[in-house]
């Protein structure tokens, strides 16, 4: 098969899966495993797909997604020159599972699949009896971007996730995927025991604690008082594939040291 991602939580779908070798295209943003995306022809970032040289590749499928919004001009341009597709769009963590079994029936890889699940089954099996022994249930506060302040609301992952880790997300009542708070007062009102920055697209270094920590008017809250404040790695908590149950096990030892 010849395969194309044109977003990078399906392409390492299918590094799990053991396709890369299959791959012959992928957007500018997949960028892991880092080695072999950088060999492999990009086609301009995910909201912007250069359609005429995906099509020059022939591709017998193209694996699209809804996960970010604008890339549904993606899906009707695949459409209008009827390019073989699937969409992936998951919102939870069973999502993510379906989404695995979708991509194996598509790519005659549905026994590797299977096991895959299994295995992520297994590791959040084990976080949530971890985070079943916690003392505490700690307010988080996820920040994707500062200025106006973008967090995950009770529609994205995160939420779910968080609730494994034996956390919750301060904005799990709000609806959809995301909440725009444009001062920062939605954060302040949430009193987050932690912050965790993963800001979509950033790597960690280039995110500095101490800027967050001197926030005017967020010296009161919890996280800021008892020095909580983390800079996480984007590609675990923001990309729902299964690099995401790595930040997962990640999370439940951060919020629970004790309980490891």
């Amino acid at each position: 098969m010849r395969l194309i991602s044109i977003c990078p939580s399906n392409t390492e779908i299918l590094h799990a899966l053991g396709l890369l070798k299959h791959l012959v295209a992928i957007d500018d943003y997949s960028d892991w495993p880092v080695e072999e995306t950088a060999q492999l022809p990009h086609l301009g970032p995910d909201l912007n797909i250069d359609i005429d040289r995906l099509e020059s590749f022939k591709p017998d499928l193209v694996l699209a997604s809804l996960s970010v919004p604008g890339m549904e001009k993606n899906i009707e341009r695949l459409q209008e020159r009827n390019i073989p597709y699937i969409v992936l769009n998951p919102k939870t963590i069973h999502d993510i599972y379906q989404d695995i079994f979708l991509v194996g029936q598509h790519t005659g890889t549905a026994d590797k699949a299977r096991e895959l699940v299994a295995s992520l089954q297994e590791r959040e099996r084990i976080v949530r009896q971890k985070a079943a022994l916690r003392s505490m249930t700690p307010r988080l506060y996820w920040e994707w971007w500062p200025r106006p302040f973008i967090s995950p609301a009770g529609g994205n992952w995160l939420t779910p996730i968080s609730e494994l880790a034996g956390g919750v997300n301060i904005f799990t009542e709000h609806s959809g995927d995301s909440v725009i708070d444009e001062t920062g007062e939605k954060v302040i009102q949430g009193r987050p025991d932690f912050i965790l920055a993963a800001w979509t697209g950033v790597p960690s270094k280039h995110v500095d604690p101490e800027k967050i920590r001197t926030r005017e008017g967020w010296e009161h809250i919890p996280a800021v008082l008892h020095n909580r404040i983390y800079v996480l790695e984007e590609g675990l908590y923001c990309r729902p594939s299964p690099r995401l149950f790595d930040g997962l096990e990640e999370l439940v030892q951060l919020l629970h040291p004790d309980v490891m």
